[in-house]
């Protein structure tokens, strides 16, 4: 019991019954993950608007494709830099008023790029996006595990993270609107688009302020009851899953460079590369099955991928609470997701393809929301904030390489089938090396 904790706290989990221990982790739910999916929306749409501005800003700024990809690729390197000093800010200021400091900034900074006048002025706009956006995700992250008992993590996850396949389905036809506003006021149309999609990220880092709780104890949502329960979870689950104490005596970084810390690292990182392909190249890949469609066919079959996902992510995430089993529901997601690629590679058939492209995004999402379940069962209290921004850092160096590798291949074959067998490979490595996971074998509190 933690020294916050009310007197009523002396009450046992195991005094409550299960239905009043579902009934605290819904409330829960129902408070923060609809808002915080509501913020991770903004922070995709902001990070990914780019690609849709480039349909008329490179020829409004005199760029070329060289210059107008390295700025994606100055915003992951800011990106990655920037995400271990952010998560540390959070664990020592708080969630809200870190997250909420963030999400002012992050939406200024897109905003700003309206002001662009040439290639390194887009460059300086798009690191101090990366800067500010950095900390988001893996801060949520680690905001979640001090209110999501493990045994109701995994949905908690799929629930939040649906917002990436939410926004990339929705925001090329919210982007093409907005870019049909060009010459309005004197604006251009992305102009337009970096004000219209970056200002909504600003007003919501006010609300945070006002919205979210650090931790269950602040909560005056959760009677004293309620905040004795879920805590006493959340301090059980962190007695159980402390690293090995001979560890923890050497110290943060041995204990963030341990071997399975570092296997966390190298399966996000090929699972990470596959979540990039899908992000940059489906509208390109989808094109290639069939270069006679309309770029409107192209964005309806495109969100195909993008709906299938969002079903398997909560439906898979759901079972793996129930089963409370997270070694295979991480495994066999990965697979699908190879054996999607494969199929991509070797069809000829565009409906056989864009099944591939549909098996290899369910599977690749519906696995990152069960691997974030794990990271914080293999790591001390004190190294949690860290190694999580350790993991999500290493994995989104495959967000910064995919493209230019994908790219190169492309140029080098005249085809996307060497790029689709680079990612189906990084996704098997990633799931045999997944079964070498430290995985809890059972939680506490089972879920429903």
């Amino acid at each position: 019991m933690t020294p916050n904790t009310p007197a009523s706290a002396t009450i046992t989990v195991a005094a409550w019954s299960q239905d009043s221990y579902q009934r605290v982790c819904n409330k829960v739910s129902r408070r923060l993950i609809g808002f915080l999916f509501v913020c991770f929306v903004l922070s995709f749409l902001d990070r990914i608007n780019i690609g849709f501005a480039g349909l008329t800003m490179m020829a409004d700024l005199g760029l070329s494709g060289t210059q107008f990809g390295l700025a994606s690729t100055f915003f992951y390197i800011a990106y990655i830099a920037c995400g271990i000093p952010s998560n540390i800010a959070l664990a020592r200021v708080g969630a809200r008023r870190w997250i909420g400091s963030l999400m002012i900034a992050w939406g200024l900074a897109s905003t700003c790029t309206l002001f662009a006048t040439d290639a390194n002025s887009l460059y300086l706009l798009r690191i101090l996006v990366g800067i500010t956006e950095a900390g988001f995700l893996p801060g949520v992250l680690l905001y979640m595990t001090f209110w999501f008992p493990t045994a109701y993590r995994a949905r908690a996850n799929a629930l939040f993270m649906i917002a990436m396949p939410f926004t990339a389905g929705f925001s090329s036809a919210l982007s093409g609107l907005i870019l049909g506003l060009d010459g309005l006021w004197g604006l251009k149309g992305w102009q337009w688009l970096f004000l219209l999609e970056g200002l909504p990220s600003v007003l919501m880092g006010f609300v945070v302020f006002y919205y979210l709780d650090d931790r269950p104890q602040q909560a005056r949502w959760l009677n004293h009851d309620e905040q004795a329960l879920l805590q006493q979870a959340l301090d059980a689950e962190a007695a159980s899953g402390q690293a090995p104490a001979s560890e923890q005596r050497r110290g943060l970084l041995t204990e963030l460079v341990s071997p399975r810390i570092l296997l966390f690292c190298l399966v996000y990182f090929c699972l990470v590369n596959t979540l990039a392909m899908i992000a940059v190249w489906t509208p390109l890949i989808v094109k290639s099955f069939n270069s006679t469609d309309s770029n409107q066919s192209i964005g309806l079959l495109a969100a195909i991928p993008q709906v299938c996902t969002i079903v398997l992510m909560i439906v898979w995430g759901l079972h793996s609470d129930r089963t409370r089993e997270r070694r295979w529901h991480l495994v066999l997601p990965m697979m699908l997701a190879a054996c999607g690629w494969i199929l991509t590679a070797l069809s000829n058939h565009a409906a056989l393809q864009l099944m591939g492209v549909c098996m290899a995004a369910s599977g690749s999402y519906s696995a990152m929301s069960i691997f974030w379940t794990l990271p914080d069962q293999s790591l001390s209290f004190g190294a949690r904030a860290v190694g999580i921004a350790v993991i999500n850092a290493v994995g989104n160096i495959g967000s910064a390489l995919n493209p230019l590798v994908i790219g190169w291949l492309k140029d080098l074959t005249h085809g996307f089938g060497s790029g689709f067998a680079y990612a189906a490979v990084l996704m098997i490595v990633g799931a045999l090396l997944a079964l070498r996971l430290p995985t809890p074998e059972r939680s506490v509190g089972a879920a429903p």
